[in-house]
C-alpha cells in the first residue's frame, strides 16, 4: 500500500541518521595518507623504502610521533589502496599481503596506538578496489566492518570503484551502520558523492551528512598546481551547495595536501594550506615525512593556521570577492567573533598590491580589529572597518589574516551556514 511504502521510505531515510551518531570528527580530521605520494607501489624488492608495506607505515608513525606532528593534531596514519592480499582467505576475510605486512594490521595498529596516534584503512564498495584488490561487496559489509574493528582501526575510507549507483545507495549507509554496530569509534570517510558527480539532485548532502564523517566530492588530487586549481574552482563555483553541508562531524574533503612533494612551488604550497584551511578541509598530508624540507614542514606546522582549521564552530569559508585583476578573497567565520581572510593571487606576472577595506568586505561598521598575518606573524592593531589597507600578494600566492574584534562587542557569526543558494554574502558579526 501507499502508506506502507511511505513508512518504508521514512525508515530508510531515518536509518542513516541513527547510523552516524558516533560523536567523531568534531573538527576536520588531521593526519597522513599514503596515496598521493606512494600510490600503489607494491614492488618491495626493487623499492623497499617506498613500497606500500608495514615498514613504510611504521616509519611514518615514528615521524608523526617524534617530529612534532602529533602534538599539533596530525593524529591519523592512513593506509590507502593495495595493502591486502589479492584474494580473501578461506573464511572470506580480507587479509593483508603476507610479504608486505608480515606482522598483520592488528600489530601495526598496536604500534600506532602506542605512539599516541590512530590508524586508518582503505576499503572499496565494489567487486574490486580501484587498484584491483578484493572489494567489499554488499554481502561483505558487516564482516569487513567487524574485522576492521577487531584490528583496532580508527578510520575507514570507503572508495567506490567497480560498484553501481544502486549498490552505492545501499552500501554506503549500510557500512555506516555496520561500523557503529562494532562498538568501536571509527571515523567514516566516503567517496560516494565523487562517484555521483558531487552535486544535487544526484547527491543529497543532508542525507550524506547523516551517514559519513567526511566525503570526497570531486577528482583525486595530483601532484600539480593545475590539479589544486581545478579542485579549488569546482569547490568555490559550487559553494552555495557545498558550504552549508559541512560542520562538526561531517566535512567536505577536497583531498590530500601535496605540500612537500614535487609539483608545487613555495608560494603554491602556502596557498594550498591557506585555502584548505579556509575550506574547513581535513588536513591529510601525503608526502614523505622522512625527507620533508624545512620550508614545507614550516607551512604544515603553522600553529595559527591549524587553530583556524580546527575552529570549533566548523563553518566552511566562502569566496566573497573575485576581481578582474585575478585577485580573490575568501572569508571563514570563526568562534568568538573572529574570522580568517585569505587574499589569493592567480596572477603569473609579479607581486600585486591589492587595496581594499573591511567595509568593502561587508564587515560591520564601527568595529575595530586586531589582525595577525598567519604566515609572517606580523600584528596590526586598531584596524577600523572603514580603513583602507593594502596587501602585497605574490604570483599564485596568498596573504592570510586572522582577525578578531578589539573594541566593539559584536555578535558571533550566525546565519552564514544557512545562506540560501545564490544569495550574496553579507557576513554578520
Amino acid at each position: 500500500s501507499r502508506l506502507a511504502l511511505a513508512v518504508a521510505v521514512a525508515l530508510a531515510l531515518a536509518l542513516p541518521s541513527v547510523a552516524l551518531e558516533n560523536g567523531l570528527a568534531r573538527t576536520p580530521p588531521m593526519g597522513w595518507l599514503a596515496w598521493e605520494r606512494f600510490r600503489c607501489n607494491v614492488d618491495c624488492r626493487e623499492d623497499p623504502h617506498n613500497c606500500i608495506s608495514e615498514r613504510l607505515f611504521f616509519e611514518m608513525a615514528d615521524r608523526l610521533a617524534e617530529d612534532g606532528w602529533r602534538e599539533l593534531g596530525y593524529e591519523y596514519l592512513n593506509i590507502d589502496d593495495c595493502w591486502s592480499a589479492k584474494q580473501r582467505d578461506a573464511a572470506g576475510q580480507l587479509v593483508p599481503d603476507p610479504e608486505r605486512f608480515p606482522s598483520g594490521i592488528k600489530a601495526l595498529a598496536d604500534y600506532v596506538h602506542a605512539k599516541g596516534l590512530k590508524l586508518g584503512i582503505y576499503g572499496d564498495l565494489g567487486n574490486f578496489t580501484c587498484g584491483g584488490y578484493p572489494g567489499t561487496t554488499l554481502d561483505y559489509v558487516k564482516q569487513d566492518a567487524q574485522i576492521f574493528a577487531e584490528w583496532g582501526v580508527d578510520m575507514v575510507k570507503l572508495d567506490g570503484c567497480y560498484s553501481s549507483e544502486k549498490e552505492q545507495a545501499k552500501g554506503y549507509p549500510e557500512m555506516a551502520r555496520a561500523l557503529n554496530a562494532t562498538g568501536r569509534p571509527i571515523v567514516y570517510s566516503c567517496s560516494w558523492p565523487a562517484y555521483q558527480g558531487g552535486l544535487p539532485p544526484k547527491v543529497n548532502y543532508t542525507i550524506l551528512a547523516e551517514i559519513c564523517n567526511l566525503w570526497r566530492n570531486y577528482d583525486d588530487i595530483q601532484d600539480s598546481w593545475d590539479s589544486v586549481l581545478s579542485i579549488l574552482d569546482w569547490f568555490f563555483t559550487n559553494q552555495d551547495v557545498l558550504q552549508p553541508a559541512a560542520g562538526p562531524g561531517h566535512w567536505n574533503d577536497p583531498d590530500m595536501l601535496i605540500i612537500g612533494n614535487f609539483g608545487l612551488s613555495y608560494e603554491q604550497s602556502r596557498s594550498q594550506m591557506a585555502l584548505w584551511t579556509v575550506m574547513a578541509a581535513p588536513l591529510l598530508m601525503s608526502t614523505d615525512l622522512r625527507t620533508i624540507s624545512p620550508s614545507a614542514k614550516e607551512i604544515l606546522q603553522n600553529r595559527l593556521m591549524i587553530q583556524i582549521n580546527q575552529d570549533p564552530l566548523g563553518i566552511q569559508g566562502r569566496r566573497i570577492v573575485k576581481e578582474k585583476s585575478h585577485i580573490e578573497v575568501f572569508l571563514r567565520p570563526l568562534s568568538q567573533a573572529a574570522s580568517a581572510l585569505v587574499f589569493f593571487s592567480r596572477r603569473t606576472d609579479m607581486p600585486f598590491r591589492y587595496t581594499t577595506s573591511l567595509a568593502k568586505l561587508h564587515f560591520p561598521e564601527d568595529a575595530v580589529y586586531e589582525v595577525q598575518d598567519v604566515y609572517s606573524g606580523k600584528i596590526i592593531t586598531g584596524l577600523k572597518t572603514g580603513d583602507n589597507f593594502s596587501v602585497v600578494i605574490n604570483p599564485s600566492g596568498v596573504v592570510m589574516w586572522y582577525l578578531h574584534p578589539m573594541a566593539l562587542l559584536v555578535r558571533p557569526w550566525h546565519g552564514v551556514r544557512q545562506q540560501a543558494p545564490g544569495e550574496s554574502l553579507h557576513p554578520v558579526l
